[in-house]
């Protein structure tokens, strides 16, 4: 499986998203600095948390016009799967790519904890590890994880099913005191009309093993792994 990470100034977890691929999968991925003109040939391309260029303008603006994503840009139009987390998500709605646009938290706080995830859907390559309506622990660490649409895209995203994780609660009601950003529908995490594009707020790969406090997040690594290992 051929993986590309994307490094922007500012990423942080760049390295953490690779090691968690290389521990899973066996094989390193690729790191693609933001000012490279293109990305090699992938199976996966992965825009990683942080902050890039310090959020500066707005999270993710700035970062969608760095040289490499024209070709990344390029690559998921033809097909290529791209899993957006965090800053990455951010930078896949500036880039067009995701629908919305992630907005500054309700409380006007960072917040930095576990949550607790509804998968709604797990017929994607991101989530056939899951199980439909099962409540996951993953955390969260932003100050712009506030997704906002418009009435109809919402209608259309919700109509499509193309809502991938809601913040729910450990018993997995979808309530608004479990929402830690004010988002939407509470919407964690969005597919693109193809299913092959992932964006998503929490970070997986905070707990892909025990030794990091939890294994939740392992199974969306193993479940790529288990779509795209044969290409």
């Amino acid at each position: 499986m051929r993986t590309s990470i994307i490094v922007f100034p500012g990423s942080n977890c760049d390295r953490d998203v690779k090691v968690a691929f290389e521990r899973i999968t066996g094989r390193k991925p690729a790191m693609i600095w933001h000012g490279d003109a293109s990305v090699p040939a992938s199976d996966l391309i992965v825009l990683p948390g942080g902050f890039s260029y310090g959020d500066y303008l707005r999270c993710g603006a700035m970062a969608a016009h760095s040289p490499v994503m024209r070709d990344v840009i390029a690559k998921a139009k033809a097909g290529t799967p791209v899993l957006g987390i965090c800053n990455g998500f951010q930078i896949l709605c500036e880039a067009g790519l995701l629908p919305g646009v992630l907005m500054r938290n309700a409380s006007l706080k960072f917040v930095c904890h576990d949550v607790h995830l509804k998968v709604e859907r797990a017929d994607t390559m991101f989530t056939r590890r899951y199980a439909k309506g099962e409540v996951i622990r993953v955390p969260v660490a932003h100050g712009d994880g506030n997704y906002f649409t418009d009435a109809e895209t919402l209608a259309r995203l919700e109509g499509e099913g193309r809502v991938a994780f809601r913040y729910c609660d450990g018993a997995g009601a979808v309530t608004a005191a479990a929402n830690p950003n004010g988002a939407l529908g509470n919407i964690a995490g969005i597919v693109s009309e193809s299913g092959r594009i992932l964006g998503m707020m929490p970070h997986p790969e905070r707990l892909y093993e025990g030794a990091l406090g939890g294994v939740d997040g392992r199974r969306m690594f193993e479940s790529l792994a288990d779509a795209l290992a044969p290409a």
